[in-house]
């Protein structure tokens, strides 16, 4: 048992999320903490799942010593988490906070949870979605087993409880609403003047580019993050300099690094062939 912080790297998820539950059978669940890759290739037109991204974050915010749990003694992450930049910043990106009893103004929320990437639907069915009707606001936090209920009498917040999501029943009361952003690029002003500026120069991406100047998230535009932000960084860049590294069967990772590569640059390959073909150009 070390005070230093552990960073593990695995060659897969699997590997590493039956880690992260022994290791935290053995240390406390709050000292260990799994840190996944997107789901998603990072040209991909498709946005990786809000749950991820809420689970992430999670991690970035207690690294950056923003969150209610100290930064995790262990973080153990595949080794395509540890390969994939990421837009700098993203511990700092807090969350909607509600607490029971205190004022907020409705359309106040409903704008913070737009900003924070959430989708507003009619009714709340999946995560990073919410629901405004009259004096009662829906939201289903990217980390939450279930939807909240914020029902609100004026601008006081008089109750919070959990619902399901089968037969909208309410269920449990709930001592706050704690949203955190379900995506890791956020529509800012900046983001948005660039996502305009970027579809003037490839107007191939204008589909894409339209919606994010105008405000609206669309289904893979973390794809653009790289032109869309100031600076990319790493996992590693945010862990502390005592950090100690363990590369699990350094091998396996080694070869799970190489073909991680060689299929991104292969799929890229065939994007290309598809839209030489009349299909949609790759990003």
């Amino acid at each position: 048992s070390t005070s230093r912080p552990i960073l593990l790297i695995t060659s897969t998820y699997r590997e590493a999320e039956s880690l992260t539950a022994s290791l935290g059978s053995i240390l406390g669940t709050d000292a260990v903490a799994y840190y996944p890759a997107w789901e998603t290739l990072p040209h991909e037109r498709l946005s990786p799942r809000s749950d991820t991204v809420g689970r992430r974050l999670s991690v970035l915010r207690r690294l950056a010593g923003n969150d209610e749990l100290p930064p995790p003694h262990v973080i153990v992450a595949p080794v395509r988490a540890v390969l994939q930049p990421q837009v700098k910043g993203l511990g700092d990106l807090l969350p909607v906070t509600v607490v029971a009893g205190e004022d907020f103004d409705i359309d106040a929320l409903a704008r913070a949870l737009a900003d924070a990437a959430y989708v507003r639907v009619d009714l709340v069915e999946r995560r990073g979605e919410f629901a405004v009707r009259g004096g009662i606001i829906d939201v289903f936090p990217p980390t939450e087993e279930h939807p909240l209920r914020v029902e609100l009498w004026g601008d006081d917040v008089e109750e919070i409880r959990s619902f399901s999501v089968a037969d909208q029943r309410t269920l449990e009361k709930a001592e706050r609403l704690w949203a955190p952003p379900c995506r890791e690029l956020l529509l800012t002003d900046d983001v948005r003047e660039r996502a305009a500026e970027l579809g003037r120069q490839h107007p191939q991406l204008l589909e894409l580019t339209d919606k994010l100047a105008a405000g609206i998230a669309v289904e893979g535009m973390e794809s653009l993050a790289p032109v869309l932000v100031d600076e990319m960084e790493l996992l590693v860049d945010l862990m502390p300099d005592d950090t100690h590294v363990l590369v699990l069967d350094p091998e396996r990772v080694r070869t799970r690094a190489h073909d991680l590569v060689a299929t991104s640059e292969e799929f890229l390959g065939a994007s290309w062939a598809a839209a030489a073909g009349g299909g949609t150009a790759p990003i």
